[in-house]
């Protein structure tokens, strides 16, 4: 019940957020804010409205970093960004410290059978420039579903998952997957893309 009311009080907070200030990209995506990993993607960033899953090997690769820049100016603007059910508690410095407005900048805490249910109704409430959950156990079903909350909610989705998921298909318009190099730096590896072929080069960005 607690993550109910914590979560109509989020909404409630803002009804619309202005798209694509500060942005470099085409109006139907949002700037990485790594210029290589831009020139990648087939639309010249995230997708807006859509779902991006990121498939990793373990917590803290870096995906928190590649998607700070990001965050980092949509929470300046007026964009809202919401964590759901994190495995770790964020530590605001580091936030901070990544130019994330921590006036904006929102922790729903919910058990993993609401999480999903609180990805959904941020994604598709309208009030949410970016949302990132850890739908861990999320079926095809419910990704599709989350497909539709962010593309009603005209929403940047950020779903983080095991690695092990990307034999399964997908309905997310974007999936990264992040390759550990041995004698190399890892790198992020583009699985699918919407509006185009996955290119074969890697983004190879150390940050942490």
């Amino acid at each position: 019940m607690g993550t109910v009311v914590a979560l109509e009080s989020l909404l409630a907070a803002q009804t619309l957020w202005h798209a694509g200030r500060g942005a470099v990209a085409p109006a139907d995506s949002e700037s990485t804010g790594h210029a290589a990993l831009d020139r990648l993607l087939p639309q010249g960033g995230w997708p807006r409205g859509a779902l991006t899953e990121l498939l990793l090997p373990a917590d803290g690769v870096g995906e928190i970093g590649l998607l700070m820049p990001t965050l980092a100016r949509l929470s300046q603007g007026d964009g809202m960004v919401v964590l759901i059910a994190p495995p770790y508690l964020p530590y605001a410095p580091a936030w901070q410290g990544g130019g994330v407005d921590l006036g904006r900048l929102h922790l729903v805490e919910a058990a993993p059978r609401d999480a999903l249910w609180a990805f959904e109704q941020c994604l598709r409430s309208g009030a949410c420039a970016a949302v990132i959950g850890w739908p861990g156990n999320a079926d095809g079903r419910a990704l599709r579903r989350l497909q539709v909350a962010a593309d009603s909610g005209d929403c940047l989705g950020f779903a983080l998952r095991d690695r092990r998921h990307a034999v399964n298909a997908s309905p997310a318009a974007l999936r990264l997957e992040y390759v550990p190099g041995r004698e190399r730096p890892g790198a992020w590896h583009v699985r699918k893309c919407r509006g185009g072929h996955p290119p074969a080069q890697a983004f190879a960005w150390i940050g942490h």
